[in-house]
């Protein structure tokens, strides 16, 4: 069986860049603000999550046949990388889009 939380975190990146690109067409992903914003989510996603998931004595802990056991950098599941990317995605995308909408109403 797979693991599933593994398994949540690949379907909400799927879902994600599918929206994105089929349904709200929001332009991020050729932004380089979004991809700056982006590093910079993920360079304090390591800090806090580093912290929270360390093995010497972590806050949050993980079943591990719940999910791939790699970890990396500082002990951080990456799937944690994964669902990030889906959160951080799914709201800038959907600013963005109300953005773009915004801005066709008032022209």
């Amino acid at each position: 069986m797979l693991p599933e939380y593994t398994v949540m975190t690949v379907v909400g990146i799927v879902i994600v860049i599918g929206l994105e690109i089929f349904v709200f067409r929001s332009g991020i992903f050729r932004r380089g603000q979004y991809w700056a914003a982006l590093a910079i989510c993920l360079a304090f996603q390591c800090l806090v999550d580093g912290w929270l998931t360390k093995l010497s004595d972590p806050i949050v802990r993980y079943n591990p046949s719940q999910f791939l056991n790699v970890r990396f950098p500082w002990d951080i599941p990456i799937e944690d990388f994964g669902f990030g990317f889906a959160m951080i995605t799914s709201v800038l995308m959907l600013w963005q889009w109300q953005l773009n909408r915004s801005r066709k109403d008032t022209q």
